[in-house]
């Protein structure tokens, strides 16, 4: 049964905390996949993998649909329809229900700096309790 961690975010951090889950459970030898919400915001965090520490290699790619079969620890992608054999979820855009079981673990961001997306945040915590995906919040 996937469980779905809340990370909350007091400023727009997203990014780096994609990088931050990301690299833990590399180092965990587990497969990750991010979804991000579009091409763009899918090309800025690649970038941001290869520049946000200097001390940190995680082998990763972006990737346009499902026909891709990426050997990389972390992937990056924009849609929904494929898991890529990865054990961990990041969510830095949505996704259904169903494609969440698929994982282990998803993460998903309370981000409190904005009342719009919190609230959001907020609705799709009780979303995934009534699913019975176990939501927690991680910090």
């Amino acid at each position: 049964m996937a469980r779905v961690g809340f990370i909350k975010l007091d400023k727009p951090e997203k990014a780096r905390h994609c990088c931050l889950l990301a690299e833990q459970h590399f180092q965990e030898g587990e497969r990750v996949l991010i979804v991000v919400r579009d091409r763009e915001q899918g090309e800025q965090l690649d970038k941001y993998l290869w520049t946000w520490r200097k001390s940190s290699f995680m082998p990763h790619l972006l990737v346009n649909g499902q026909n891709a079969a990426p050997e990389e620890p972390v992937v990056i992608t924009t849609t929904c329809d494929a898991d890529f054999g990865a054990d961990i979820l990041i969510m830095a855009g949505p996704c259904p229900l169903e494609f969440i079981r698929h994982f282990s673990v998803g993460y998903d961001f309370a981000e409190l700096y904005d009342a719009k997306l919190q609230e959001e945040s907020r609705r799709r915590f009780v979303l995934y309790r009534d699913a019975g995906l176990e939501p927690f919040m991680c910090q």
